[in-house]
């Protein structure tokens, strides 16, 4: 997929503030997965199960940042992981997306993301662009 041709859903915004976009699950498979917070089938099981993301939909919420016991203990481990290995604040991007709205934080995705070469999908998870599999080093937050 082409990351500019891309009509971006913010359904692909999850609660923890990750772009389900740039997912490994969304980029590099035939059946993408949908996004955290939509219905469909094609998620891996860890995030069919997120507690994050059920803790969220049990309250109402759209993005964990809304909560007023933000950040929570989960979500304070899921940041340090991303924050070590991935180098983003996903609790960063959470409060972006609720200050600056949904469609800043896509067009600041897209920018960040879109393949240099090709204009395609770079993963976050594995730096490695979707449509022609050039590994790249993203840029830092």
């Amino acid at each position: 997929m082409k990351m500019a041709e891309q009509e971006r859903d913010p359904l692909l915004i999850a609660p923890c503030g990750m772009d389900c976009m740039v997912c490994y699950r969304h980029c590099a498979c035939k059946k993408p997965c949908e996004g955290c917070r939509s219905s469909g089938q094609n998620k891996p099981g860890h995030c069919r199960k997120c507690g994050i993301k059920n803790c969220a939909a049990e309250k109402g919420l759209v993005y964990c940042a809304e909560c007023p016991g933000y950040p929570c203990r989960k979500l304070e481990n899921l940041e340090k992981l991303y924050t070590r290995r991935y180098g983003i604040s996903l609790m960063e991007q959470g409060r972006f997306v609720r200050a600056c709205g949904e469609a800043a934080f896509l067009d600041r995705e897209r920018k960040r993301y879109a393949c240099p070469a090709c204009g395609g999908v770079v993963s976050l998870h594995d730096a490695q662009c979707s449509e022609c599999g050039l590994e790249w080093k993203l840029p830092e937050c």
